[in-house]
């Protein structure tokens, strides 16, 4: 299951915005209490119209009654307000994140329509932080209920056209392109065999350009799923360092080389 949107400017983003609430709207009330509006909208209208414009001219003005009753703001308004929001999104504590997150490191200083890739827990936060920061974001988790959930959370910060979510395995997906970073957490891994994840490593590798990161978050010492040095093992040739979390954990990270 996939989702992605062409880019699409504020104007028409606000225009999305006031047909979803209006027709939510809808959908909360009554079919004779809809006919109501309708009536009260073909009073508003010039009994001279023709017929078929008189339709359209009805549905429109049916919506407009129902957009000021809802005192939606004004498109200068929203899109203020819009702004503002979207500084807010950048913060990583938005979205539950530490303020020195290892995340920043997925993000390219010079490119940012860049492609990552995030799997495993904690998918809806990183996701959306890469999102909201500029990144063409791909979220894979298994669970098609926690797919929806980034979605919807996607669509109500206005980040729907930067990100794409699939109900998947690591397994059995495949990028579509190159990619500038692949943030993961062991739990992706879980359930893999060593030949399975051989084959994951080296997928998400070959499709990795040069100088993008690899980060794999929250090793804890002693775990079975992902050790450190079997990580050190998949990325051999790489330039890898470990970033400190709180208490014993850390983030692995792993930089491609520049050809």
């Amino acid at each position: 299951m996939a989702n992605r949107q062409s880019p699409r400017s504020l104007r028409h983003e606000y225009q999305q915005h006031v047909e979803r609430e209006v027709e939510d709207y809808k959908n909360s009330v009554s079919t004779s209490f809809l006919h109501s509006i309708a009536t009260e909208a073909a009073r508003a209208l010039d009994e001279g119209a023709q017929l078929g414009m008189r339709e359209v001219l009805l549905a429109d003005e049916v919506d407009r009654i129902i957009a000021k009753r809802l005192r939606l703001p004004s498109y200068q308004t929203w899109r203020r307000l819009r702004l503002k929001t979207a500084n807010e999104l950048r913060r990583p504590e938005h979205w539950g994140l530490r303020p020195d997150t290892p995340l920043a490191q997925a993000i390219p200083a010079h490119r940012s329509d860049a492609s990552v890739l995030v799997a495993g827990a904690r998918v809806e936060g990183s996701a959306l932080y890469l999102a909201a920061n500029g990144c063409e974001v791909t979220a894979i988790e298994p669970e098609a209920a926690v797919v929806n959930r980034v979605l919807r959370a996607a669509r109500d910060a206005g980040l729907t056209e930067k990100l794409r979510g699939f109900a998947s395995d690591l397994v059995s997906f495949t990028p579509d392109g190159p990619l500038a970073a692949v943030v993961c957490t062991p739990a992706a891994f879980a359930g893999l065999s060593a030949f399975e994840r051989e084959q994951v490593f080296r997928l998400l590798q070959k499709a990795t350009t040069d100088g993008g990161v690899h980060l794999i978050e929250t090793l804890v010492a002693g775990q079975a799923v992902l050790t450190e040095d079997e990580l050190r093992t998949r990325y051999d040739g790489w330039e890898i360092s470990l970033v400190p979390e709180p208490g014993a954990t850390r983030t692995f990270m792993a930089k491609k080389s520049l050809m």
